[in-house]
């Protein structure tokens, strides 16, 4: 005899109230776990790029030899970007470090001269000085070790999510219903090429982007020319947001070099700009996953508020997962649509690629 166990109603009630406390609770712990939830989707990230690097391979050599081929690729590449930042391009990087501050003090004071600039100068010092990303640079330029921590602990990480892929995707199945499972397993395949394309796309748009850039302003004069196409290319990795932000010291040193040079930037940063969107982009991306550009902005804007420095940079991979699972889950799955008629499926693209 269940003297104590609840009617049907009471039984709904507390499962709804159980249900509310389970998602406010999933909430706080994201929230309080952000840094570390943003560090493993990087490892994420960098074990689909290993993996890819080790499908490349795999052409060519036996399979037992594509996963140390693949890490070697990436570590060798690793090593390359710290040699250009430590040593080729440390006195040019450098000198950009230390006019920054006085670049940024510049322009705040010539926006300052006219009062529409003043408060544009207000607003964009208060709306940085309390959000997280502000706190999280403040933090890397006060504790570098603690950077260092981060990236290696992103480099372990993707090494062993690329060792065994499969027994975290099994894991992840293993959480959600029965049936459902079927659903929730196209569409882990689904972000999974849609992400390895998507990197391919971005490595692509990433290296054009600093070549034409540095090219631009060493014919323009500018100090520090190939630096700041260094920057250009990799600031690329975060759309609208990274290039806008990327090209503002490229102005202030351009400033401090002449006219000529100033205007050789514009010049520059117009020119690529337009052969970014309407040649390079539309050619690697448009064939993988297109989103909106007034979401992206605003979805990267949001990330980067909720996650901060590490949430910004990872915000464009974060966007696509999102993207890709509402189009899977929601709208083909739930809603029944065809997505085959409106871009190409990742499944298509996949066939394709290999």
């Amino acid at each position: 005899m269940k003297r104590l166990a609840p009617d049907a109603d009471d039984a709904r009630f507390i499962r709804r109230v159980l249900i509310v406390v389970l998602i406010v609770a999933i909430t706080a712990a994201v929230w309080r776990a952000s840094n570390l939830l943003i560090l493993a989707f990087g490892s994420m990230l960098g074990a689909v790029a290993i993996r890819a690097i080790a499908e490349l391979y795999g052409r060519v050599v036996p399979q037992r030899a594509t996963m140390p081929l693949a890490v070697t690729t990436v570590l060798a590449a690793i090593s390359f970007l710290g040699w250009l930042f430590g040593v080729q391009f440390a006195q040019q990087i450098n000198q950009l470090v230390t006019q920054l501050p006085h670049l940024l003090d510049q322009l705040s004071n010539w926006l300052s001269q006219s009062p529409v600039g003043a408060k544009i100068v207000e607003a964009v010092k208060a709306a940085f000085a309390g959000s997280r990303v502000a706190r999280d640079i403040g933090g890397l330029l006060s504790g570098g070790g603690e950077l260092m921590l981060n990236c290696i602990l992103l480099l372990v990480g993707a090494l062993f999510f690329s060792a065994d892929p499969e027994i975290y995707q099994r894991g992840a199945l293993l959480l959600v219903p029965p049936s459902v499972r079927p659903a929730f397993a196209d569409a882990l395949v689904d972000v999974g090429t849609t992400l390895r394309l998507w990197l391919r796309a971005e490595l692509i748009g990433m290296t054009s982007m600093g070549l034409l850039v540095g090219t631009g302003l060493w014919i323009a004069g500018v100090p520090s020319a190939w630096a700041l196409g260094l920057l250009a290319g990799l600031s690329e990795f975060i759309p609208y947001v990274g290039p806008t932000a990327a090209m503002l010291p490229a102005l202030g040193l351009a400033a401090t070099a002449g006219t000529t040079p100033l205007m050789g930037t514009l010049i520059t940063y117009a020119i690529v700009r337009v052969i970014q969107t309407n040649f390079v982009t539309p050619y690697v991306q448009s064939r993988v996953i297109d989103i909106p550009p007034a979401i992206t902005v605003f979805a990267i804007i949001a990330i980067g508020f909720v996650f901060g420095l590490f949430g910004l940079f990872f915000s464009a991979g974060l966007l696509v997962v999102g993207f890709s699972l509402v189009r899977s889950l929601y709208l083909r799955d739930v809603l029944g649509e065809d997505l085959i008629g409106d871009t190409e499926s990742p499944r298509d693209s996949r066939i394709q690629a290999d």
